[in-house]
């Protein structure tokens, strides 16, 4: 028998996640290694896991999902926002929840492409006047 699964993609900067929600009991797989193995910080685990607090469903889902691109901030904010459009596709009554606490808005601010002329994006050459 096909087991139910509920899927959602999250993005943030260069970071993409692709999540699967399972019935189960909470536990958050990411890239084949436990939560608390993949992210050292906890403030990065405690972002991960705020869609599922905020809903209630903690303890009814087990969250396998594979991340790449960009850096361990952005990963963790990828990887809410893909929980929490997974969480939506599970149950339609969560969309309150989800968008009054903003897990479902992409988050748009991108790294700014380097100028000509410039070292960075902003950051112009040493200037001295001798």
């Amino acid at each position: 028998m096909a087991q139910v699964q509920y899927y959602g993609t999250g993005r943030r900067k260069k970071s993409i996640a692709k999540v699967r929600l399972v019935p189960g009991e909470g536990r958050i797989t990411v890239n084949n290694k436990d939560l608390d193995a993949y992210f050292g910080m906890d403030v990065l685990k405690a972002e991960v896991r705020r869609p599922l607090e905020k809903t209630g469903t903690m303890q009814k889902f087990d969250v396998l999902a594979k991340v790449e691109g960009g850096g361990f901030t952005g990963q963790a904010g990828a990887l809410r926002h893909g929980i929490a459009r997974a969480l939506l596709e599970a149950d339609s009554e969560y969309r309150p929840v989800l968008k009054r606490e903003g897990f479902l808005t992409r988050d748009p601010r991108m790294k700014e492409r380097k100028k000509y002329g410039l070292k960075k994006a902003r950051r112009a050459p040493q200037f001295s006047k001798r």
